[in-house]
């Protein structure tokens, strides 16, 4: 299953996912339940950041991730609408880990606004941790390999790049 074209979008260079993409491929890979659950309000206290989890579920599988928005890490016009935005994150994140989807989500960015990369490292491509199903796999090729793996800096694309590696090990180690 691929994601369709419609759905990537180039900006500045760099390609993102459009969240209908990624909900219309979970669909493909059966999605059964996508819930969220606001887990913080925005208030004056927290920088009026507001943060969703999101669980989507196959028939086989259970994945949970969280969004976050505030006033720094949304455009002037999101504002008003910071609980949404966080929903929209929270989903578009746990549907990128159920498809196995590295892009960013264009929801997950300020667009139109400056984004500070030092204070919301997050939300610059690349920079995401890497996903469950990456640790996963990365736990199983270590032990595998006899290897160990210093998950501490690990990020989706440095994650990404490790299995590949890895794998190329795996498989010249099976040819010895």
């Amino acid at each position: 299953m691929n994601i369709n074209e419609k759905f990537i979008i180039n900006l500045q260079g760099k390609t993102f996912v459009t969240y209908e993409g990624l909900l219309d491929l979970a669909h493909q890979k059966n999605l059964k339940s996508l819930e969220v659950e606001l887990i913080q309000i925005p208030t004056e206290e927290n920088n009026m950041t507001a943060i969703c989890r999101a669980t989507a579920t196959t028939e086989n599988e259970t994945y949970t991730d969280l969004g976050d928005a505030s006033p720094q890490s949304v455009n002037s016009s999101i504002v008003p609408h910071l609980i949404r935005m966080a929903s929209t994150r929270a989903k578009a994140r746990v549907l990128r880990d159920l498809t196995n989807i590295g892009m960013t989500a264009i929801e997950e960015l300020a667009i139109d606004d400056e984004v500070n990369e030092e204070d919301q490292p997050y939300l610059v491509p690349g920079l995401e941790p890497p996903t469950k199903r990456q640790l996963e796999t990365l736990k199983r090729l270590a032990e595998e390999l006899n290897t160990s793996i210093n998950y501490d800096n690990l990020t989706k694309k440095s994650a990404g790049a490790l299995i590949s590696r890895m794998l190329e090990e795996v498989k010249n180690v099976g040819r010895s």
